[in-house]
């Protein structure tokens, strides 16, 4: 009689959070675990797109570079100014100078094609033109980084519906349909900002 009580309470107006635990689930529990997978997999898309070079200097060109700052693997942007003086020009000054060689190596070797160029106690990183055929292949390579955080986020889906599916027989039919339509809410939502990153990528690499 307890339970019977509990879910009719859960079924009217209150929202799915205060439903009863079932096996260590709770519908609001299925909802946060989705949206921190996409999440993830939104990051996870922005540090691969920050490694296309655009065809414009901006900051975050130089957001997944680590340098190894006294035995530290430290984020680039944790120990040094990053400035554009000039559209095709990206200065570094690290704060402190005896990081300038570290900074400089971790630049080059950051596989994105730079040539860092020490001046006093900043490091200059010129942008060389892009060519046509580059920046074709960098769009493509900008797609498929999309297309492979959307295959994360339908998994996370797929992961989230199992979860609610499991729930029927303990939790009413109104509560879990309703979890289901605000998962599939977060999905499309998810998928959305994914077209938005690439789009706003291409526009980058594409601009002369």
């Amino acid at each position: 009689m307890q339970r019977r009580v509990l879910f009719e309470n859960v079924g009217t107006r209150q929202s799915p959070s205060v439903c009863a635990k079932v096996p260590g689930v709770m519908i609001d529990d299925v909802q946060k675990e989705l949206v921190s997978a996409i999440g993830k997999a939104h990051d996870a898309l922005k540090r691969e797109l920050s490694k296309l070079r655009a065809g414009r200097a901006h900051p975050s060109l130089l957001d997944g570079i680590r340098v190894d700052y006294y035995g530290t693997v430290t984020p680039l942007g944790q120990m040094a100014h990053i400035n554009i003086p000039e559209p095709r020009l990206i200065t570094v000054k690290p704060w402190d100078k005896s990081a300038m060689k570290g900074v400089e190596k971790a630049i080059r070797e950051a596989d994105l094609g730079l040539n860092p160029q020490p001046d006093g106690d900043i490091i200059r990183v010129p942008l060389p033109p892009l060519t046509e055929e580059r920046r074709r292949e960098f769009v493509k390579i900008a797609r498929k980084y999309g297309e492979e955080c959307k295959v994360t986020i339908r998994k996370a889906r797929h992961d989230a519906l199992d979860m609610l599916n499991a729930l029927e027989g303990e939790v009413s039919a109104d509560l879990i349909d309703r979890g289901k339509k605000k998962a599939e809410e977060t999905v499309a939502e998810g998928s959305k900002q994914v077209d938005t990153s690439v789009a706003s990528k291409e526009k980058d690499i594409l601009e002369v």
